[in-house]
């Protein structure tokens, strides 16, 4: 019995004694574990390389940055938007020519230039129509001072955002610009005068989309940093220009009945054109088919029975 007391007990004490030992080791874990863990779990902003770092744009979790991982919508820039404006005025003034300078000069005035200029003097009636290029951030104020030329009549403005348009173009070209390196790589490795032809021909078919590409890009950027403003100076008694008319059926029969006129003008014109040789050749012709009916001699009648040199009636024959 004593000797089983002993081993028990024993058994007891080295049981207690490795639960010790092990209590002891994952303390000790978890104490060496804490610091390096401590800061991202108390989310301290100073702390590198955590979640709300701001020295490091783009991490995952940081909506606020563009590219902040992926589905994250980046924040569109408003300054940097494509916005093409254009403009239409009409202003009734006194003196078109006089009218006509001072638009010039506010043109230059706003850092722009006049793109082009008709003119058409006929003293009170005369016309003066100018398309203007202004930068777009003085738009507004070129529109303005036109306006106070003379009496507006009519003044019609419009915007487009072309974004869309501008950022597909930087894509396509720098893509575009891609397939052309790789074709003139792929040139110089040819090894006879047919494949030289065949890449010549492909790498030249390249070039022109992308220097079409590159002409849209250019032209999109022209509309956007200068705006098109057209105006027409008129003068007292001159003809307001034709408002633009809406597509629906009274403008198609409008449409229909000038187009009408318009070709019963042109067939009055050309029946105007042919009746003096009609007349001058006709009656000729009509006078000598009357002469012709006239000198042709009738038909010959018989004479009647019983007259003389006529022959006498035949019995008849039973």
């Amino acid at each position: 019995m004593r000797t089983r007391m002993r081993s028990r007990l024993g058994l007891a004490v080295a049981v207690l004694g490795a639960a010790l030992v092990l209590t002891g080791c994952s303390a000790g874990s978890d104490e060496s574990a804490a610091p390096a863990g401590g800061p991202a779990e108390r989310g301290d902003a100073g702390a590198p390389g955590s979640q709300g770092d701001p020295a490091q744009p783009g991490k995952q979790g940081d909506p606020a940055q563009p590219g902040a991982g992926a589905g994250t919508p980046a924040k569109l820039n408003l300054d940097t938007r494509s916005i093409v404006y254009t403009g239409e005025l009409t202003v009734r003034v006194t003196d078109v020519d006089e009218a006509a300078s001072r638009a010039t000069e506010l043109a230059a005035g706003a850092g722009g230039f006049v793109g082009s200029d008709r003119r058409t003097s006929n003293d009170r009636r005369s016309e003066a129509h100018l398309t203007l290029r202004v930068p777009a951030g003085r738009f507004s104020q070129a529109v303005d001072g036109l306006a106070r030329l003379g009496t507006e009549e009519r003044r019609a403005l419009s915007t487009e955002d072309v974004t869309e348009a501008v950022v597909d173009l930087d894509a396509r070209i720098q893509s575009q610009r891609a397939s052309v390196a790789r074709t003139r790589a792929l040139l110089g490795q040819a090894n006879n005068l047919g494949e030289i032809v065949s890449i010549e021909a492909e790498l030249a078919k390249r070039e022109g989309e992308l220097a079409a590409l590159e002409a849209r890009k250019r032209r999109l950027a022209d509309l956007t940093a200068l705006s098109t403003v057209t105006v027409h100076l008129l003068g007292p008694d001159a003809a307001a220009p034709p408002k633009e008319r809406e597509p629906g059926f009274l403008a198609g029969l409008a449409a229909g009945w000038g187009a009408f006129l318009g070709a019963m003008q042109i067939l009055l014109a050309v029946l105007g054109f042919l009746l003096p040789f009609a007349v001058v050749t006709g009656l000729p012709v009509v006078l000598l088919i009357w002469l012709l009916r006239r000198r042709r001699p009738g038909p010959v009648s018989a004479p009647p029975p019983g007259h003389a040199g006529a022959p006498a009636p035949q019995p008849p024959v039973p």
